[in-house]
């Protein structure tokens, strides 16, 4: 038996909408919040917020220019645990593209390792590489 009930209604703001209108601009609101905060980089810096993340945590951590480089993960695991909840592999993989020297035009981590190729080749896993802020981060 079909049901020939009007749609639900769902009043915001003084303005009865349907729920499908309504989960279509909550989910369109939501996207653009998202692609605004987390995958374009920001005007004023060229950064991403991961980005500015793994530079403020190695900041915090001591690892300027004239430091000993420590281990990528323990870089990477300090961020993830203090400033950023996702995944490890898209916090090293930013950590690796600030180490690139063919990436940036004044790369802004120091990396010691396989930190990757032009021609396209991968760098190391987290656990071989080693990374220290440089003097212009």
């Amino acid at each position: 038996m079909v049901d020939e009930r009007p749609p639900k209604k769902i009043t915001l703001a003084d303005e009865a909408l349907s729920l499908g209108v309504y989960a279509e601009r909550a989910y369109l609101d939501y996207a653009i919040s998202v692609v605004k905060g987390r995958a374009l980089p920001e005007v004023a810096d060229g950064q991403k917020p991961v980005q500015r993340r793994i530079l403020y945590s190695m900041n915090e951590m001591g690892l300027r220019a004239d430091a000993k480089p420590v281990k990528s993960a323990r870089v990477v695991g300090d961020v993830l645990g203090k400033f950023h909840p996702h995944g490890d592999q898209s916090a090293y993989d930013a950590l690796v593209r600030l180490a690139q020297d063919f990436s940036l035009r004044y790369p802004l981590i120091d990396g010691q390792g396989n930190f990757g190729s032009r021609d396209g080749d991968g760098a190391a896993a987290m656990r071989y590489t080693e990374a220290r802020l440089t003097k212009i981060a």
